[in-house]
């Protein structure tokens, strides 16, 4: 399957070694452009590409940037990729520690991910957001595992979701679906799901403990 990475950093970058190796066709783009991405390049086999060449023809999008650089992406950045295609947003909205105060968050109550389509203008599936880059590489397991990890996935096209669940399952981990966009909060930071390194049914435990109530620790 051909999937583009916007983001090279610990996600973005463990993704594309665990996709490569996997046998996908792999671009990957950042904001310092190609020329910064030989290493990876040479490590994986994945072919960097600047970030408006990262979704052309893809099939998975991964959008893995600060949430404050979001709306710098180029416009139209999807124009080019396969019909269907799923994007996966692995953000989280870190207002005091990095992304400062964006109002729609703050004064509407979206959740980040919906706010992330306003920009792009595609739905996103909300997932590895609350994942430790470490665990792509590390903690993979085989289906029916009995210490498989299980990963929180929402999203509102089911069809995307399906598809990002199946890729999230070859990477060999477990997933729960956590509903739509507008429930994605349950795996915002500091609730319970997020960080969460256990199975399907704590998995579902901690989504349904979530609190609505956004903590003063990531508000603005």
């Amino acid at each position: 399957m051909k999937i583009g990475i916007i983001g090279a950093g610990n996600i973005g970058g463990n993704l594309t070694r665990r996709l490569t190796a996997l046998g996908h066709d792999v671009s990957v783009a950042n904001s310092r452009g190609p020329q910064t991405l030989t290493e990876l390049a040479e490590e994986t086999g994945a072919t960097p590409v600047t970030v408006e060449e990262a979704a052309r023809g893809a099939e998975v999008v991964v959008v893995t940037i600060p949430v404050k650089a979001v709306p710098s992406l180029p416009s139209g950045i999807l124009d080019g990729a396969a019909d269907g295609v799923a994007v996966i947003d692995t953000n989280n909205y870190y207002p005091q520690q990095r992304d400062g105060r964006i109002a729609e968050i703050e004064d509407e109550g979206i959740t980040e991910s919906r706010w992330t389509e306003r920009r792009i203008g595609h739905p996103v599936i909300k997932a590895f957001n609350g994942t430790y880059a470490q665990d792509i590489l590390d903690r993979p397991l085989p289906a029916g595992a009995p210490d498989r990890l299980a990963l929180p996935v929402a999203g509102d096209d089911e069809a995307a979701k399906a598809k990002v669940r199946a890729l999230i399952d070859e990477l060999g981990f477990d997933t729960v679906d956590a509903g739509g966009i507008d429930d994605s909060w349950r795996q915002q930071p500091d609730t319970p799901v997020y960080g969460l390194q256990s199975g399907v049914d704590d998995v579902a435990k901690a989504l349904a403990a979530a609190s609505p109530e956004r903590p003063t620790t990531f508000r603005a």
